[in-house]
């Protein structure tokens, strides 16, 4: 039965992991080289991944032998390498000749959205909390995500060049932390 105390604990531990303002200078930055995000489908696969991770995570990690914590460490590396582009402004990953409609789903909806951070806490939300109540909880984060997602440009534009650049180090800055405390409450498992 649905929950509303269990619906915003849901939506807020959701919304502080996948964090959408804290990757707002990726997303800037992705659609400064592509020239756009398909923000629909970005938000689409975004949930997709979610809901599928949701109930069949463990089972589809087990398939290919691998544990969460492995899954959580890789999911790290990548933002780490995420942050360091942001911070040292040099494409660590290859950015030419990218589909728009690949972009928005690699990385944006995956490992940015709904990466290794978003996918552990499913797992945990699961096991704390009733399915329906998780579902609308991820539906609301979505919702957020795709508000975002759409008005990148206008945020960019109220930012400026010089606010969106000092976001993009400070958001760096955290993305590296993110990427850290994840490989290092994993390793450790």
């Amino acid at each position: 039965m649905f929950n509303f105390k269990e619906i915003v604990s849901v939506t807020l531990i959701l919304f502080s992991v996948i964090d959408i303002l804290g990757s707002l200078p990726v997303i800037v930055d992705f659609r400064r080289k592509l020239g756009k995000i398909e923000s629909e489908k970005a938000t689409l696969a975004a949930g997709f991944i979610m809901v599928l991770f949701l109930f069949l995570g463990e089972r589809l990690l087990s398939l290919f032998g691998v544990d969460v914590a492995s899954f959580a460490i890789a999911g790290a590396i990548i933002l780490f390498l995420l942050g360091m582009e942001m911070i040292l402004g040099r494409n660590i990953f290859k950015h030419d000749n990218l589909d728009v409609g690949v972009a928005s789903i690699v990385p944006i909806a995956f490992p940015l959205i709904a990466g290794a951070a978003t996918m552990t806490t499913l797992l945990s939300l699961r096991s704390a909390y009733q399915i329906e109540n998780i579902l609308v909880g991820i539906l609301l984060n979505l919702f957020f995500v795709y508000l975002v997602l759409k008005s990148s440009t206008w945020l960019e534009r109220k930012l400026g060049q010089g606010g969106t650049d000092i976001l993009r180090k400070v958001f760096g800055i955290i993305l590296l932390a993110i990427a850290i405390k994840l490989f290092k409450a994993n390793l450790s498992m």
